[in-house]
């Protein structure tokens, strides 16, 4: 048992401040306990989440479903290698690829270790299967994109803090603007082996495409016999009113690259599902992970993915979210520039002659709001699925009153 130790919060500040690499700026506030929608502090003040994590905790903090399962595998059997086999690693993958609709799934753990296991499906897969020749296929991303920090996959970010002092980068890939599909057309060239795309960019903004561009895209792969990957480890799972933001669309991609709320907020579940054309380049030894589809997170996965399925979540995320979102347009505010998002993926967009978001989120915080900055201008909101009107309208409360404020 973990006996919470009651001490004043500038000593929990002091120590990550003193032990901490500074590579975050968090609002300055410790958590301590958290229960569906709310979090509270070491201090008992009690806070609406209003981030969920960045989609990690769709399911709420703290699920009973999903910490049974967790509770239960502990009990049993936590890790066992990919050098033999568990009892729930073939039932989870079997469970993912029906709900998704796919052939196969490689399970792994972080949503960049994801996304660079696709890249290397995708890779592999055009000079095994499509024919580009050795060490000469490229992948075209988008701009203003975040899918992860690692090396790689900074190295194609076109955000420069995100790069700078990582290089040298790793070379092959080709950056177009987001939401322009004649761009993307231009950019496909015969050694053109994939696509990544967020369906909607979260991080870089809560930044929604054009109508039709996934569809232009999808066309676009279909015609030039390019891989479409979708990063949906933000997006996905029910976050913007579709159990897949894709399918705001009817687009079905190659490879759908799914982590974060895969976890439930309880373990780091990630995993690439595609059909057998790109799963069939791995052979033993090709690639790995000592905790990928290991049994603890295999159950967790199967938890998660259970009960937002059961509890229809993304129904609810697109109701709750048409409305929350209708009422902060209706907001009269000289700070609000726009309002954007899909389902309850909001983003609000303050006018640059107002300053930054962040005091903005400082005064929700006051106010029992915990939100977060994204890209310096935008304030977003990203409750857990779980959330009821009632609670929304709460929310909605404090936002407009420190908006118009």
């Amino acid at each position: 048992m973990i006996e919470a130790t009651a001490r004043p919060v500038p000593e929990y500040l002091g120590e990550v401040e003193r032990f901490s690499a500074h590579n975050y700026h968090p609002l300055p506030v410790v958590l301590d306990r958290g229960e569906g929608v709310w979090v509270w502090d070491v201090e008992g003040n009690r806070y609406l989440d209003m981030l969920s994590a960045y989609s990690a905790l769709n399911q709420g903090h703290r699920h009973p479903e999903i910490i049974e399962a967790a509770r239960a595998q502990l009990d049993r059997l936590t890790l066992t290698s990919r050098a033999f086999h568990n009892d729930q690693m073939g039932p989870f993958l079997a469970e993912l690829c029906e709900a998704t609709g796919f052939e196969r799934a490689l399970p792994m753990n972080t949503g960049a270790e994801a996304v660079e296991t696709a890249l290397k499906t995708v890779r592999k897969w055009a000079y095994e299967v499509k024919g580009v020749p050795p060490d000469q296929a490229e992948i075209i991303v988008c701009e203003n994109n975040f899918h992860g920090r690692t090396t790689t996959i900074v190295g194609f970010s076109s955000e420069e803090q995100y790069r700078s002092g990582f290089g040298p980068f790793t070379p092959g890939f080709r950056m177009v603007p987001y939401g322009d599909a004649d761009a993307l057309e231009t950019a496909i060239g015969p050694n053109t082996a994939g696509f990544l795309v967020e369906p909607l960019q979260g991080e870089g903004g809560v930044v929604v495409p054009p109508e039709g561009y996934l569809r232009r895209a999808r066309a676009l792969c279909d015609e030039h016999r390019v891989a479409l990957m979708a990063d949906e480890i933000q997006t996905g799972l029910g976050r913007t009113g579709r159990l897949f933001c894709s399918e705001w669309e009817d687009v079905r991609p190659d490879l759908l690259i799914v982590g974060k709320a895969l976890g439930g907020g309880v373990y780091p579940v990630s995993a690439v599902i595609a059909d057998s054309e790109f799963m069939d380049v791995f052979h033993p030894g090709d690639h790995g992970s000592t905790f990928g589809g290991n049994p603890l997170g295999a159950a967790v996965g199967r938890a998660s993915l259970r009960v937002i399925l059961d509890e229809d979540l993304p129904a609810r995320a697109d109701r709750l979210g048409s409305a929350f979102m209708s009422r902060l347009r209706g907001i009269d505010s000289p700070h609000i520039r726009e309002v954007r998002g899909r389902g309850l993926l909001i983003g609000v967009v303050v006018e640059d002659s107002s300053g930054t978001a962040r005091p903005f989120c400082e005064a929700l915080k006051e106010r029992g709001i915990l939100a977060k900055e994204t890209h310096e201008q935008v304030i977003r909101f990203a409750p857990p699925l779980v959330i009821d009107e009632e609670t929304l309208d709460f929310a909605f409360e404090q936002v407009r009153d420190v908006l118009t404020a």
